[in-house]
């Protein structure tokens, strides 16, 4: 068997952390990607990693080819330790004159030696997987940032939208460790990650403001070592109309009038997203003139705002014979020229 110790140039004494920087620096180094020559060694230095890496594997290759004074168990508090594994693979051989202790175990005239040799190791791996040791921490995936746009009428009724989010999650193949076997996950691509397509149904409350942030809490991406998942986060952006913007809690309406209602004033109806209201003109109403309706604004954090209706005067597309001559009769009688003293304000 391959000494995977020298292969990745560390000692038995190493730590995990150590085994993993001197993966981390040879990958680098000999993946096939950079270095095409270097596929088999690149093979070797994986499989060295996932064996030293991963903790039951490496009692078992240890205790297998006599690496009985790495610190590293020590640390880990096993409830057996290296001497007794040790003494037990010691047990189990029939020649004890042989100095290839793996060869007589596993030798074809000891073959119920062989069984009890690997029941014991057995019962070995099982003592020190249950034994205390470092967990990795869970750790909580990123939060996702998306936008979405929604109508005035949106804003203002509220709206459900289903929106698609792209969210990561550890590979399910490779655990997020990018290779299987020494070969690249064909899963994930060495990325570690597998992306997963959602449809959300989010509900966009009434009266929201352009710019808001609402928060879906746990529809982020996947968390690790059994951390919780990110958050969504959609900002609101709220399409333009040249009819209606808001201003603060406000409500500000642009609507037309006629001449007519212009000059004589009256109650006009006006369509609303709930229906229509009513909005009553007085007699010589100009363009621009501005009616506030109290109340009528966007209600928010027990506040409400007020509807500013600004009006202007504006010709309809078109007119019939009678009001074009009601207009030439109009035009005889006026005298007033609006323009005469532009120039003196």
């Amino acid at each position: 068997m391959k000494n995977y110790y020298s292969i990745l140039g560390v000692t038995p004494d190493s730590s995990e952390a150590e085994i993993k920087s001197a993966y981390r620096r040879l990958a680098r180094k000999f993946h096939p990607d950079v270095n095409p020559d270097g596929a088999s060694l690149f093979k070797d230095i994986s499989d060295a990693y996932e064996t030293l890496y991963d903790a039951k594997k490496r009692f078992q290759y240890d205790t297998i080819n006599g690496f009985f004074k790495s610190s590293s168990y020590k640390k880990e508090k096993q409830q057996t330790s290296p001497n007794e594994a040790q003494n037990q693979y010691k047990k189990t051989s029939t020649n004890s004159n042989s100095t290839d202790e793996e060869k007589s175990v596993y030798s074809s005239k000891t073959k119920m030696d062989k069984q009890k040799f690997s029941k014991k190791i057995n019962d070995i791996f099982e003592g020190f997987t249950n034994s205390k040791k470092e967990k990795p921490l869970p750790v909580k995936g990123a939060d996702i940032y998306e936008e979405i746009s929604i109508s005035i009428k949106e804003a203002i009724n509220g709206t459900e939208r289903m929106i698609n989010v792209v969210h990561a999650m550890e590979c399910p193949h490779c655990k997020g460790r990018k290779f299987i076997n020494g070969n690249v996950c064909p899963i994930c691509n060495g990325s570690g990650e597998k992306t997963e397509h959602r449809k959300i149904s989010v509900k966009v409350p009434k009266n929201i403001k352009n710019g808001a942030k609402l928060r879906i809490k746990s529809e982020g991406n996947s968390g690790e070592n059994g951390g919780k998942n990110g958050d969504l986060f959609l900002k609101i952006k709220i399409e333009p109309n040249s009819r209606i913007s808001f201003d603060g809690n406000n409500i500000v309406y642009n609507i037309p009038i006629t001449p007519v209602e212009a000059v004589l004033g009256g109650k006009i109806s006006v369509p609303a997203f709930d229906g229509n209201f009513s909005l009553k003109i007085p007699p010589k109403t100009h363009s621009g003139q501005k009616f506030r309706l109290a109340g009528q604004g966007l209600k928010q954090n027990g506040k409400i705002g007020d509807m500013i209706v600004n009006v202007h005067i504006e010709i309809p597309c078109s007119l019939s014979d009678d009001e074009v001559r009601l207009y030439e009769k109009l035009k005889k009688l006026s005298t007033q020229n609006i323009r005469e003293n532009l120039l003196n304000e």
